[in-house]
Protein backbone atom coordinates (compact mmCIF):
# COMPACT_ATOMS: atom_id res chain seq x y z
CA UNK A 1 0.00 0.00 0.00
CA UNK A 2 1.46 3.46 -1.05
CA UNK A 3 1.03 6.41 0.85
CA UNK A 4 1.68 10.07 0.55
CA UNK A 5 1.63 12.66 2.89
CA UNK A 6 1.82 16.49 1.90
CA UNK A 7 3.10 19.17 3.96
CA UNK A 8 3.87 22.80 3.60
CA UNK A 9 0.64 24.49 2.47
CA UNK A 10 -0.61 27.86 5.24
CA UNK A 11 -1.88 31.21 4.71
CA UNK A 12 0.59 33.72 2.44
CA UNK A 13 -0.37 37.11 1.61
CA UNK A 14 -0.41 37.81 -2.72
CA UNK A 15 3.53 37.81 -4.13
CA UNK A 16 4.50 35.55 -1.37
CA UNK A 17 5.95 31.87 -2.05
CA UNK A 18 5.29 28.38 -0.20
CA UNK A 19 7.02 25.37 -0.52
CA UNK A 20 4.98 21.52 -0.89
CA UNK A 21 6.30 18.22 -0.43
CA UNK A 22 5.08 15.27 -0.85
CA UNK A 23 6.49 12.36 1.03
CA UNK A 24 5.75 8.58 -0.76
CA UNK A 25 5.60 5.13 1.19
CA UNK A 26 7.23 1.99 -0.78
CA UNK A 27 9.88 1.52 -2.85
CA UNK A 28 9.03 2.10 -6.32
CA UNK A 29 8.40 5.93 -5.91
CA UNK A 30 10.75 6.24 -8.82
CA UNK A 31 9.02 3.89 -11.39
CA UNK A 32 6.53 6.32 -10.93
CA UNK A 33 5.48 9.91 -12.58
CA UNK A 34 4.36 11.67 -9.89
CA UNK A 35 1.59 15.31 -10.08
CA UNK A 36 0.30 18.10 -8.45
CA UNK A 37 -4.05 18.85 -8.48
CA UNK A 38 -5.60 21.43 -6.76
CA UNK A 39 -9.15 21.91 -5.86
CA UNK A 40 -11.02 24.79 -4.84
CA UNK A 41 -14.58 25.40 -2.92
CA UNK A 42 -17.10 24.00 -5.66
CA UNK A 43 -14.88 23.29 -8.17
CA UNK A 44 -13.53 20.70 -10.03
CA UNK A 45 -10.35 19.21 -9.29
CA UNK A 46 -7.50 20.05 -11.62
CA UNK A 47 -4.30 19.57 -12.92
CA UNK A 48 -1.68 21.89 -11.55
CA UNK A 49 1.71 20.35 -12.49
CA UNK A 50 3.59 17.10 -13.13
CA UNK A 51 6.75 15.45 -13.38
CA UNK A 52 8.30 12.11 -14.90
CA UNK A 53 9.98 9.69 -13.35
CA UNK A 54 13.29 10.67 -13.44
CA UNK A 55 12.63 14.29 -13.44
CA UNK A 56 13.41 15.05 -16.76
CA UNK A 57 10.29 16.32 -18.04
CA UNK A 58 7.81 18.55 -16.32
CA UNK A 59 4.54 19.52 -17.58
CA UNK A 60 2.10 22.91 -16.21
CA UNK A 61 -0.74 24.21 -16.20
CA UNK A 62 -0.83 27.46 -18.10
CA UNK A 63 -2.36 29.22 -15.31
CA UNK A 64 0.91 28.42 -12.90
CA UNK A 65 3.50 28.42 -15.72
CA UNK A 66 6.49 30.33 -14.85
CA UNK A 67 5.69 30.87 -11.32
CA UNK A 68 5.64 27.01 -10.05
CA UNK A 69 8.21 24.67 -9.95
CA UNK A 70 7.99 21.08 -9.78
CA UNK A 71 10.75 18.58 -8.91
CA UNK A 72 11.32 15.32 -6.56
CA UNK A 73 14.11 13.58 -5.06
CA UNK A 74 14.21 10.00 -5.49
CA UNK A 75 16.52 8.98 -3.28
CA UNK A 76 13.91 10.51 -0.34
CA UNK A 77 10.56 9.54 -2.04
CA UNK A 78 9.95 13.10 -2.36
CA UNK A 79 8.25 15.13 -4.56
CA UNK A 80 8.01 19.74 -4.38
CA UNK A 81 6.09 22.28 -5.65
CA UNK A 82 7.66 25.73 -4.99
CA UNK A 83 5.09 28.40 -5.37
CA UNK A 84 6.39 31.90 -6.22
CA UNK A 85 4.29 35.27 -7.15
CA UNK A 86 0.90 33.64 -5.64
CA UNK A 87 -2.29 35.09 -6.64
CA UNK A 88 -5.80 34.63 -4.66
CA UNK A 89 -6.90 32.58 -7.09
CA UNK A 90 -4.22 30.24 -6.07
CA UNK A 91 -6.28 29.52 -2.78
CA UNK A 92 -7.04 25.65 -2.93
CA UNK A 93 -6.61 22.49 -0.95
CA UNK A 94 -3.35 21.17 -3.08
CA UNK A 95 -2.88 17.50 -3.38
CA UNK A 96 0.16 15.30 -4.80
CA UNK A 97 -0.94 12.04 -7.04
CA UNK A 98 1.58 8.65 -8.18
CA UNK A 99 0.93 8.24 -11.89
CA UNK A 100 0.10 4.37 -13.42
CA UNK A 101 3.38 4.84 -15.77
CA UNK A 102 6.34 6.54 -15.93
CA UNK A 103 5.55 9.70 -17.41
CA UNK A 104 3.45 12.59 -15.91
CA UNK A 105 0.06 13.11 -16.95
CA UNK A 106 -2.14 15.87 -17.13
CA UNK A 107 -5.14 13.61 -16.74
CA UNK A 108 -6.99 12.57 -13.09
CA UNK A 109 -7.48 9.27 -14.03
CA UNK A 110 -4.38 8.14 -14.87
CA UNK A 111 -3.26 8.26 -10.59
CA UNK A 112 -3.96 6.03 -8.89
CA UNK A 113 -2.68 7.21 -5.08
CA UNK A 114 -3.85 10.21 -3.86
CA UNK A 115 -2.79 11.93 -0.54
CA UNK A 116 -5.02 14.05 1.93
CA UNK A 117 -4.02 17.36 0.60
CA UNK A 118 -3.31 20.52 2.12
CA UNK A 119 -4.84 24.05 2.37
CA UNK A 120 -3.15 26.88 0.33
CA UNK A 121 -4.90 29.96 1.01
CA UNK A 122 -3.20 33.04 -0.28
CA UNK A 123 -4.66 36.62 1.02
CA UNK A 124 -5.19 39.49 -1.10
Amino acid sequence: QVQLVESGGGLVQAGGSLRLSCAASGRTFSNHGMGWFRQAPGKDREFVAAISRLGSNTYYADSVKGRFTISRENAKNTMYLQMNSLKPEDTAVYYCARGRYYSGSRDVSEYDYWGQGTQVTVSS
